[in-house]
């Protein structure tokens, strides 16, 4: 929301600001902490080192590498768990009935942790791309498919009996009908599913060892390479906010139409 008084542009500019005032703050502490002595510089580097560890990381190809396997494993298994979720939820919500007699089955496989797939997911695949696939769309499976079958479910059902006695073809009521009350559940399921499958690809390479940046920050971690552990985990974290931003400036552009983001725009 917008401050009062304020135009849209002015006010975005104010809570860039206070962003940046924020990061600084945290920069500041963390540059700190460790040189007063509250916390032992072996555990904790300084801010300015890991960052100047980042910067000289950075000029690596073996970094770069490292990162786009994990973008890779990140983008393929979102891909894969997101054209399965959404042909799976939209099955599941027209067939009548189908969706009572899956219910049980999608309420006892949803709330099994990912990680809990790792012994699996490394007798099947080893330390490869298949292990960290496994995880990926296992985890960006249900984010999607639930929300699907929210918007599956919130389509009008008079709207729906009009589209049927007006003799609509099965493939019209999806896509001139379900489709658009779906997609902004469909959009949201994809941001959510693009965060947890990039923490999950993540994990897989720790764990696991799949190539990766996670393998690097084990390397890392292993060899007692404290500032390149916390510069690897710096790297993680700004990925992750690239994605998030990614995802969602794809949500505005999909959903320009929609109200909720007309609104959000306007403020």
């Amino acid at each position: 929301m917008s401050r009062p008084g304020l135009p849209p542009k002015a006010a975005a500019l104010v809570r860039a600001g206070h962003g940046l005032v924020g990061l600084g703050g945290l920069l500041l502490l963390l540059e700190a902490v460790p040189r007063l002595g509250l916390v032992d510089e072996r555990f904790l580097p300084p801010a300015s080192r890991v960052l100047a560890t980042l910067a000289a990381e950075l000029g690596t190809p073996e970094l770069w590498a490292a990162l786009g396997a994990t973008l890779r494993g990140w983008a393929l298994g979102l891909a894969i768990a997101f054209a399965a979720a959404v042909a799976a939820g939209v099955v599941i919500g027209i067939v009548p009935g189908l969706r009572a007699m899956t219910n049980s089955t999608v309420e006892f496989l949803r709330p099994i942790p990912s990680v809990a797939l790792v012994p699996l997911a490394t007798l099947l695949f080893g330390p490869s791309l298949g292990s960290t696939l496994l995880l990926v769309v296992y985890a960006a499976f249900w984010q999607v498919l639930i929300q699907v079958l929210y918007g599956v479910a919130a389509v009008d059902p008079v709207a729906h009996d009009t589209a049927r006695a007006y003799g609509l073809s099965a493939w019209s009521r999806v896509r001139h009908l379900l489709w658009p009350t779906a997609l902004p559940y469909v959009m949201t399921g994809l941001r959510l599913a693009a965060a947890v499958a990039f923490i999950l690809a993540v994990t897989a390479e720790l764990v696991i060892g799949s190539p990766g940046l996670g393998a690097e920050i084990q390397v890392a971690q292993s060899s007692g390479a404290v500032p390149a552990v916390y510069a690897l985990i710096v790297l993680a974290g700004l990925v992750g906010i690239a994605v998030n931003a990614a995802v969602r400036l794809l949500e505005r552009r999909v959903l320009a139409w929609h109200p909720s983001v007309r609104s959000e725009a306007a403020a």
